[in-house]
């Protein structure tokens, strides 16, 4: 699933996010098989667009791409739903789930969850839910590593469009 906008980050767009979840899908898969990250045998990932923040938009606007691991209609719980709130609360207070709850739970609204297992890093907020919340917090730091990755790639495969549009860039 995915949300096309108009605007929002250059280089981290639903490509770059499909891709990065492709590349870290075998660590997923294996993990989930043995149960070694968790007993649910499921997962649901959320990725928001680096380039929209609350300041700008709303969370379902800026929620990027969204991908489920496992049979849905086999869940015991609402996995999508977790994962959703797991990335608003990072997306929302610009750091990481965990620390929010443990450090920081005086920032949590009333409407938000206080559940960890969503990363903030570099501005790339990733929600995941299905595994224990360390694990959660794992795979959403490999999942946003990788989509840093590529957006960086991307970038520097095209250096020109770094520069300010419109602007003079002769010295």
């Amino acid at each position: 699933m995915n949300n096309p906008r108009a605007s929002g980050s250059a280089f981290a767009d639903v490509s770059a996010a499909t891709l990065a979840v492709d590349l870290i899908m075998p660590m997923i898969e294996a993990g989930l098989a043995d149960k070694k990250i968790g007993d649910s045998g499921f997962l649901y990932i959320v990725i928001m667009d680096p380039g929209l923040g609350p300041d700008t938009c709303s969370f379902e606007d800026a929620v990027l791409y969204e991908h489920a691991v496992g049979d849905r209609s086999a869940w015991d719980a609402d996995y999508a739903l977790y994962a959703r709130e797991k990335a608003r609360v990072c997306w929302t207070h610009r750091r990481n789930g965990h620390e929010v709850r443990v450090c920081s739970p005086h920032l949590l609204r009333a409407q938000e969850t206080g559940v960890w297992g969503g990363i903030w890093l570099d501005g790339i907020s990733v929600g995941v839910s299905g595994a224990n919340p360390w694990f959660d917090e794992a795979i959403g730091l490999s999942v946003a590593a990788a989509f840093r990755a590529i957006a960086k790639q991307r970038a520097l495969a095209h250096p020109e469009s770094l520069w300010v549009l419109g602007g003079d860039h002769s010295e």
